[in-house]
């Protein structure tokens, strides 16, 4: 792990800036595969320049059997599932922390739809070995809902693959639902059409992408630490933010409404959404199983503005780059703060002796982590841990403070 620690301070003086948001990974991840599943016929423009979507592309252009998607939770995933309904023989591998990460669902899954996996170490977990099949089933695919709707983007995309076309059958509760209609609506855009009813999705036979062009939209997800610096700064603050859409096919453009009672107006125009401070409410209870990316993040602002958040859906947190849950509660504790468990999904954060003072965050080799605790800088100094995290999703995130007028120091 790096050593590396930035000291983060803001003066008190209100923000008005202007920034160019990083690219959507999300979209841009999907985008890619849809591609490679084309023949890499397609046009694909302003992608991400997060190292998620930089791994991607690599691993997408190698003849080598072993895949190393390194820290890349949807590359492991997407990959996974296009060399195996691919029949390509491949070994999937990346982190120690990658390798401790459930990917049990989406391999029974693929062997149900008749590809050939076997695990290389534990059962149920990253190292994979990808071999090549005997055919795809024409049978439906049954897979949980309430896990991770990776598990299910990563089998949807490769449905041109299907001879017989493909039915998912989702049990269960459907979690970040957003995130499947943003699947199927890029699907639809490169020319493959979906039905979605119940919790069953079909997708008919025949069906291929076409080539298309596409530009990928900026990261709702990272807009959210733009919303938390507006949350907290001064009164008069303004920042607006470029290349967001209030059509957005990505989840996380729940931010809009969400953030309102958080204290923060969205106000679009032809570049993106201006954002400016309102108050906000003293009680907010949000579910969170549609947008879970955003949790850290409104948590610390809920705690740094002494407002009563209640929180559900945040079951896949534990299964993210770190144990997110627990990563919240240590380093809101360093603030005299804390999101406490009253049941198994339901959580509150307490905040009554919150206090800024030169805290040193750990990150956990978690982006959102650092991204999150960052703009608490606007109530006082912070250090934080691992700077080098942010790369992962947001690389200029850093460059972007400065911008908006915060000293970031080694």
């Amino acid at each position: 792990m790096s050593e590396k620690i930035y000291t983060i301070r803001k003066n008190a003086a209100p923000i008005k800036t202007q920034i160019k948001l990083v690219s959507s990974k999300s979209e841009s991840n999907r985008a890619l595969i849809i591609n490679a599943v084309a023949g890499g016929k397609c046009t694909l423009d302003n992608l991400s320049a997060a190292r998620d979507t930089q791994t991607m592309q690599r691993l997408l252009g190698l003849t080598t059997q072993e895949l190393d998607v390194l820290d890349a939770g949807t590359t492991m995933r997407f990959l996974t599932a296009y060399t195996a309904i691919k029949g390509l023989d491949n070994v999937m591998t990346g982190t120690p922390r990658m390798c401790e990460r459930p990917i049990g669902i989406l391999v029974d899954a693929l062997r149900a739809a008749g590809c050939s996996i076997e695990y290389l170490n534990k059962e149920g977990y990253p190292p994979l070995k990808i071999s090549s099949h005997k055919g795809l089933s024409n049978q439906p695919i049954v897979m949980k809902g309430d896990v991770s709707s990776q598990f299910i983007s990563a089998i949807l995309m490769n449905a041109p693959l299907f001879e017989n076309g493909l039915i998912l059958e989702l049990e269960g509760k459907i979690a970040s639902r957003p995130y499947l209609e943003m699947t199927l609506q890029l699907m639809k855009h490169f020319g493959v059409v979906s039905v979605w009813k119940g919790n069953q999705i079909h997708i008919a036979p025949n069906q291929q992408y076409n080539t298309q062009q596409y530009s990928i939209e900026s990261d709702w997800s990272g807009a959210s630490y733009w919303y938390s610096i507006v949350a907290l700064a001064a009164e008069g603050t303004e920042i607006e933010v470029l290349g967001l859409k209030p059509d957005s096919l990505q989840g996380d453009s729940v931010l809009v409404k969400i953030m309102e009672p958080l204290g923060v107006k969205s106000t679009f125009n032809e570049r993106g959404v201006v954002l400016t401070k309102i108050p906000a409410q003293q009680q907010v209870k949000i579910d969170f199983s549609d947008c879970p990316d955003i949790a850290q993040t409104l948590s610390v602002i809920a705690a740094a503005k002494h407002i009563d958040l209640t929180l559900t859906g945040l079951e896949s947190l534990r299964i993210k780059e770190t144990d997110r849950i627990l990563a919240i509660q240590q380093e809101l504790q360093k603030f005299g703060a804390d999101m406490k468990a009253l049941e198994e999904d339901l959580f509150i954060i307490e905040h009554a002796d919150f206090k800024v003072n030169n805290q040193s965050i750990d990150t956990y080799d978690d982006h959102r982590m650092a991204m999150a605790f960052a703009p608490l800088a606007i109530l006082g100094a912070i250090k934080i841990e691992n700077p080098d995290v942010v790369n992962k999703s947001y690389p200029s995130y850093w460059e972007d403070l400065k911008v908006a007028g915060f000293e970031v120091e080694p």
